[in-house]
C-alpha cells in the first residue's frame, strides 16, 4: 500500500492507494497553525489512523510547497514558512519508523499525471501549474526529475522569452522574487486580472475575462490573445530544451478551454523546428494530483523498502 500526503497551508490530505492505484481511503485534517513540531505530529497521527483503519501499513510520500535542499537536507523555498530550515523527511521518518520521501508539490502533480493521469504511458511529461503562480515539474520514465538544486521545472521565475514592444520591456511588472518580467508576472491568474484591469479600469476574475473575450469584448479579447502569445513563447522554450511527450496543465487556469486549442499551433511556431504541434493536455486528477503523486513517489518494487522498520 502507498500513502500519499499533501501538506498545505490550511489542510493536510492523506490518500491510500493499493498496488494498482485504486483509492482505498482519503481524509483531510486542518493544518496546525502553531509550529513545526505540531505539523509533524499531525502527519504522524494521520498516518497511524489511516493504517489502523485499513489494517495494513504503507510507504509514505509527502508533497510540500517547497523542496528539500540536497546541500543541507533542510526544507527551502516553502510558502509554508514554518517548514523552512527543518529536515522534514528525517523528522517524519523518525516518528513513523520508516523512510519517508518528501517532494515538491508541482513535481508530485507531474508524477501523478504521468503515472495514471493525462500523461499515462508517456516517457517525458512536463506538469505546468498555472494559477496564483506559475510552477512546474518534470517526470521522466515514471520518476521525478528534481535537479541538482531541487528546482527543476521552476520555469515561472525565468524571464518572458522574446519580449515584444515597450509593454514587455520598459514596463515589465515586478515579480515577488524581486526581478522584473518573470513568466509568472505575465502568465499567472493575478497577472491576467491586473493587465485587464489596467486597461479596462474594471477588476474582473479570470473566468469573467475569458467569458467577455468569448462574447467579443475588445479589451478582454486583446488581453486574452496577448496571454496566449506570452504563454506560447514561454512553453516553446520548454519544448526546445526538454522536448516533452506532453505538457499537462494544472492549476486554476487549466479550466480555460482556449489553452488546448490556441496553444499547440502557437508553440509550434515559436519552438525550434518541432515535427508537429506540442501535445498540451488538461489534467485528469485536478486537485488530487498532488496527493496522488506523493503516493506514487514509491515505485511498486520499492514499497517494501518504505514500510516500517
Amino acid at each position: 500500500m502507498r500513502l500519499g500526503i499533501d501538506l498545505g497551508g490550511t489542510k493536510i490530505e492523506i490518500l491510500a492507494l493499493d498496488t494498482g492505484g485504486k483509492v482505498l481511503l482519503r481524509e483531510r485534517v486542518a493544518t496546525p497553525q502553531t509550529n513545526y513540531d505540531d505539523t509533524v505530529r499531525a502527519i504522524r497521527e494521520l498516518v497511524i489512523s489511516t493504517e489502523r483503519k485499513l489494517s495494513r501499513q504503507g510507504s509514505v510520500g509527502v508533497a510540500i510547497p517547497g523542496a528539500i535542499s540536497r546541500k543541507t537536507g533542510l526544507v527551502k523555498n516553502a510558502n509554508s514558512t514554518r517548514l523552512i530550515g527543518h529536515p522534514l523527511d528525517k523528522d517524519l521518518g523518525a516518528e513513523l519508523h520508516r523512510i519517508v520521501r518528501v517532494e515538491n508539490d508541482a513535481n508530485c502533480f507531474a508524477l501523478s499525471e504521468a503515472a495514471d493521469g493525462a500523461g499515462a504511458g508517456m516517457d517525458v511529461v512536463f506538469g505546468a501549474i498555472l494559477g496564483t503562480g506559475v510552477g512546474g515539474g518534470i517526470c521522466v520514465g515514471g520518476r521525478v526529475l528534481s535537479g541538482a538544486h531541487g528546482i527543476a521545472g521552476e520555469w515561472g521565475h525565468t524571464p518572458l522569452p522574446s519580449p515584444k514592444g515597450s509593454e514587455e520591456t520598459d514596463r515589465a511588472p515586478r515579480c515577488y522574487c524581486g526581478r522584473r518580467g518573470c513568466i509568472e508576472s505575465w502568465c499567472s491568474g493575478p497577472a491576467l486580472v491586473s493587465l485587464y484591469e489596467a486597461r479596462a479600469s474594471n477588476r474582473l476574475s479570470v473566468p469573467e475575462i475569458v467569458h467577455l473575450a468569448a462574447a467579443g469584448d475588445p479589451i478582454a479579447s486583446e488581453e486574452m490573445q496577448k496571454f496566449y502569445d506570452r504563454l506560447a513563447r514561454s512553453i516553446a522554450t520548454l519544448v526546445s530544451i526538454l522536448d516533452p511527450d506532453a505538457i499537462v496543465v494544472g492549476g486554476g487556469l487549466s479550466n480555460i478551454d482556449g489553452l488546448y486549442s490556441e496553444l499547440p499551433g502557437r508553440v509550434e511556431k515559436y519552438a525550434f523546428t518541432p515535427e508537429g504541434p506540442t501535445t498540451i493536455l488538461r489534467n485528469k486528477h485536478g486537485d488530487s494530483s498532488g496527493v496522488r503523486g506523493a503516493a506514487w513517489l514509491w515505485q511498486e518494487s520499492e514499497v517494501d523498502a518504505g514500510l516500517p522498520r
